[in-house]
């Protein structure tokens, strides 16, 4: 659960993202909202949350994690006091800057200030949803072994509703065995999670990377898996289908 906090005292929550799509327990793909939970379930995290982050009297961005049961039970892992890599879903679904809006708290501006402009928890409106995908340098093939090398070829793909957050990706680059092997966040919307879907697999199949092997192929086959589509994995599910 995505959480902002100011130095006034005032809290709110911006919806909820599932990463359950995960692979040694590290977050592969993420969506937002949590479509497949169900609304009530969804709304009593959300309170969890805010209710914690208000008890410690947190300042600033933040997000509570939390671990859903089969049963339909909820359970507190941590709190992240950081902006996550994932946050890119949230803003997509909301259209409020998480990163410029922690950074106007930290100068001391209130969330119903104009310079932040977030009045109430009424105001935050989600419309769609969001995908973000997280292209990196393993091969899929080859148990996800890390791969360096040089980038003789780079392409993206864009468009409406395509946002990516680049890294170490361009022609010419050199990744090292060194560092993280991710090159670049793709994060879509639509107004539904299909159409999220169908945007996402456009934009992959748009990238065009030589030099170094991609997790790609291996991103088009987990979003075209119906458990991906209904919402029906879970944590396991990179495990239990590779």
């Amino acid at each position: 659960i995505q959480v902002l906090a100011d130095g006034q005292g005032n809290a709110i929550y911006l919806a909820e993202r599932d990463c359950s799509m995960q692979r040694r327990h590290q977050k592969v793909v993420e969506i937002a909202p949590a479509f497949a939970l169900p609304q009530q379930l969804r709304q009593d995290i959300c309170n969890a949350a805010l209710k914690l982050m208000r008890n410690v009297h947190y300042v600033n961005a933040g997000t509570v994690e939390f671990l859903v049961t089969p049963d339909g039970e909820f359970y507190f892992i941590e709190v992240n006091p950081r902006v996550q890599v994932e946050h890119t879903v949230t803003e997509m679904i909301t259209g409020i800057d998480i990163v410029q809006t922690q950074i106007k708290v930290a100068e001391g501006y209130a969330l119903d200030s104009d310079e932040i402009g977030i009045k109430s928890q009424d105001d935050v409106r989600c419309l769609g949803d969001a995908i973000q995908c997280r292209i990196t340098t393993e091969d899929p093939m080859n148990n996800f072994m890390p791969d360096s090398g040089k980038i003789m070829v780079y392409r993206s793909g864009g468009g409406f509703g395509v946002r990516l957050d680049g890294g170490n990706a361009f022609t010419g680059s050199v990744i090292t065995p060194y560092y993280d092997s991710l090159l670049v966040k793709a994060t879509t919307w639509g107004l539904t999670h299909q159409i999220a879907i169908s945007k996402m697999l456009r934009c992959l199949k748009e990238f065009r990377i030589r030099g170094v092997k991609t997790n790609i192929l291996f991103l088009e086959n987990v979003l075209q898996h119906p458990q991906f589509t209904d919402g029906s994995y879970s944590t396991k599910f990179v495990d239990d289908n590779t």
